[in-house]
């Protein structure tokens, strides 16, 4: 159940740094941040940047007594 909550902030964190460093015109290098276009709607996102985004939510939601 903690991956399933985690992939809510590893996606913001990831459209937001996305959309910074993609308004700027970097490719962000290894994180490979490229332009998506679905249904018509444009904004930058990384895959890479996702995982490891999901990743560490993971790990701190799993880490977090309950």
């Amino acid at each position: 159940m903690d991956f399933v909550k985690a992939l809510i902030p590893g996606s913001i964190l990831t459209f937001v740094v996305c959309a910074i460093i993609g308004k700027g015109g970097s490719r962000g290098g290894w994180l490979m941040i490229e332009r998506l276009s679905i249904d018509g709607h444009q904004f930058y996102w990384s895959w890479v940047l996702f995982v490891i985004a999901t990743g560490l939510a993971w790990i701190l939601f799993a880490i977090t007594p309950k």
